[in-house]
């Protein structure tokens, strides 16, 4: 379990990593935090690769339909143009960034803000992802979490692609994407 950092009057920013396969949770606990956030009085920005129209255009919005309100952004500086006067920042499915998110990120910590980031720590390949490695280095606390294998129910860390369509990034859910673990990754059976 996560447990807020405590810090003294003095302002601090820190980096907090959420990052597991598909289907473990990731957009669902970067949700749960920032309404905590909300319920606090704190003032929060949202961002999301503008890419991400899955869900929704704008919202985050995870699979078991949670939501909360966010700003689809095309270049990761566009953030720090919209995050003065903001206390925490929350980001969803940073491997979509290039890696300007990763400067990025660390300015706004360095500024002193609480910033989230949510993502995939591997593509479909089994390789990290894009920006990814990069922020699981800076961040103070990382979080790491599991789905279930759908092949044999043990824990999974593999995002398997059903089908052999696009590169590295095709935008999916079910349809494309299931949940598996280390065994049944490298199986390959459909």
């Amino acid at each position: 379990m996560f447990i807020e950092p405590f810090h003294s009057g003095t302002k601090k920013g820190w980096i907090e990593v959420i990052s597991g396969c598909m289907f473990s949770g990731k957009t669902e606990e970067l949700i749960r935090r920032l309404k905590r956030v909300q319920i606090a009085g704190m003032k929060a920005e949202i961002f999301k690769p503008a890419l991400d129209v899955r869900y929704h255009p704008e919202d985050i919005v995870s699979h078991d339909a949670s939501r909360i309100r966010s700003t689809p952004v095309d270049n990761p500086y566009n953030i720090l143009l919209m995050t003065s006067d903001v206390n925490v920042i929350g980001i969803d499915e940073a491997q979509f960034f290039d890696n300007g998110i990763i400067e990025v990120v660390e300015e706004l910590a360095v500024r002193g803000m609480r910033v989230i980031v949510a993502g995939l720590d591997m593509d479909s390949y089994a390789q990290p992802f894009g920006p990814m490695p990069a922020l699981l280095a800076r961040a103070e606390y990382v979080t790491k979490l599991h789905a279930i294998c759908v092949k044999c129910g043990d824990i999974a860390n593999y995002s398997y692609r059903k089908s052999d369509a696009g590169g590295q990034v095709l935008l999916g859910e079910k349809d494309h994407y299931e949940p598996r673990c280390r065994t049944c990754f490298y199986q390959k059976e459909v």
